[in-house]
């Protein structure tokens, strides 16, 4: 079954190559969405795909690069999917 994630990922996660870091992830999960940074300096990333590696990608994330320091990810599971194709880092 398709899901998606909405991720909002706060602490140490701009200028650590986060969004590369989650990009990678994505792809080598197979996940479709995007990732970007927030002026308030959190991350938003969106995941779809197969749960189980959905779940996999926000283990991930919520480790982060080495460079990082992940404190918190919030998770807002969607109603739906909208059938995105590949994943981008939206600037």
């Amino acid at each position: 079954m398709k899901v998606r994630a909405h991720l909002y990922v706060s602490g140490r996660v701009q200028g650590v190559n986060y969004r590369w870091f989650t990009s990678e992830v994505a792809h080598e999960l197979t996940l479709a969405g995007w990732v970007r940074n927030l002026p308030d300096s959190r991350v938003e990333a969106v995941f779809e795909g197969d749960r189980e590696l959905v779940d996999q990608a926000i283990v991930r994330c919520k480790q982060g690069p080495p460079a990082s320091r992940v404190t918190d990810v919030d998770v807002i599971w969607e109603n739906g999917v909208e059938g995105l194709d590949g994943f981008d880092i939206r600037h």
